[in-house]
């Protein structure tokens, strides 16, 4: 359990958080580091997290039967830098939790839809949304797949984790020209040795480009199939 700063020191932190970390790994999109500056990160770390939530450490934060891991702040905006959002976009948030990167897109996009499994994590995202006034973004429960629970087509898609496999579902809400971000890992493969990437639609086929190194913590749904030994 760590002591919260008091309450302003916290626009102090958000300032050191972006010049110290999220400046340095190439984000320079002044739209997404202004919704860095104004999002509280802490209001979403919760309480027992409050006081790291503007470091540069992966949290972990508790739903009624899931754990989530809150990607470092550089990385979620480095991805959302890389989605190219605008204020026409249609954004799926997936695994994001208490609604951190849904919040923070929502100021840059039309609206966002913030999908999680855990329903209490979804009671969270959305009084965090409430609390901010937040009218364009609103958190569903359901599979992380996509298999139920949301309607495509979306223009952005970001994954707050890393996949080995499973993307399936999820690209195939894109719309036309649509983008889905996250991180990729390879089976075996440790969180550190894994990167970001970015997958494109185009004519109903898809691309995909390597974007940055990032570690991200595999989400369940997006495992390698267990291998058999003969």
């Amino acid at each position: 359990m760590h002591d919260a700063p008091a309450a302003d020191t916290f626009a102090d932190l958000r300032r050191m958080m972006v010049d110290c970390q999220v400046r340095p790994f190439d984000v320079t999109d002044q739209a997404v580091l202004d919704a860095m500056l104004k999002i509280p990160r802490e209001l979403f770390a919760g309480s027992a997290n409050a006081a790291i939530a503007c470091s540069d450490a992966v949290l972990k934060l508790r739903g009624a039967a899931e754990t989530r891991a809150m990607p470092a702040p550089m990385v979620v905006a480095r991805l959302i830098q890389n989605a190219d959002l605008t204020p026409a976009c249609r954004v799926l948030d997936v695994a994001g939790a208490s609604g951190y990167s849904a919040a923070v897109m929502a100021g840059l996009a039309g609206s966002v839809t913030a999908l999680e499994s855990d329903a209490e994590f979804t009671r969270q995202a959305n009084a965090n949304f409430a609390a901010l006034g937040l009218a364009n973004a609103r958190g569903v429960t359901g599979p992380l797949d996509g298999a139920a629970g949301v309607n495509g087509p979306y223009d952005v898609i970001l994954l707050n984790g890393a996949f080995e496999r499973g993307l399936e579902g999820l690209l195939a809400l894109l719309a036309p020209k649509g983008r889905l971000l996250a991180i990729r890992r390879s089976p075996g493969q440790t969180g550190l040795a894994s990167q970001a990437v970015r997958y494109d639609e185009t004519a109903g086929k898809f691309s995909s480009r390597t974007l940055f190194g990032a570690a991200g913590v595999l989400l369940a749904p997006f495992a390698a199939l267990p291998a058999f030994a003969f």
